[in-house]
């Protein structure tokens, strides 16, 4: 299995990572690029989907990751562990291809100081239950408690290589 890697939210729409997923009964991972085509059919790629008030029966997906950035900051597990961001993903159409988006809730307490939302963490104990829908969404689809993310500032400017002499 590969490992998680860090999610940048500002990554390019078309940028493809590997999901994982149910699909004909079976677990698969693939990769797919990251933007879902709007239900209105416009020309922009969708990456975020609010999850608040709405079901997602089908076509459900995790990403894994090991740290989220935002800006300038990232964001991972105090404890160390890496995680999946729930997600949704869509079949192919004559004009867009099979891609997915990341479901965002409300921020929790570690993140609200830098934005108000985030993308729906989920613990590695969580990943099956949203995956087979086990949970209703307003319950798994949840901020984690207060103190469960490490942040850390990234410098925003380039570092200067520093010369050998």
């Amino acid at each position: 299995m590969m490992s998680p890697k860090v999610f940048q939210s500002d990554a390019p729409l078309d940028e493809r990572r590997v999901i994982i997923r149910r699909h004909d009964g079976e677990t698969e991972m693939v990769e797919l690029p990251w933007g879902l085509r709007p239900r209105d059919g416009g020309p922009r790629a969708v990456s975020v989907v609010r999850a608040e008030g709405r079901i997602f029966s089908t076509h459900r997906c995790l990403v894994r990751a090991s740290e989220f950035r935002h800006k300038s900051f990232g964001f991972s597990l105090a404890n160390g562990d890496w995680f999946y961001f729930a997600g949704i993903w869509r079949p192919a159409t004559a004009d867009w291809p099979e891609a997915y988006a990341l479901l965002t809730i409300e921020a929790n307490a570690d993140i609200a100081p830098f934005h108000d939302r985030q993308m729906a963490v989920l613990t590695r104990e969580r990943r099956i239950a949203w995956l087979d829908g086990l949970v209703l969404e307003d319950e798994i689809l949840r901020p984690l408690p207060a103190s469960t993310f490490r942040v850390r500032r990234y410098s925003s400017s380039p570092v200067q290589a520093m010369l050998a002499v």
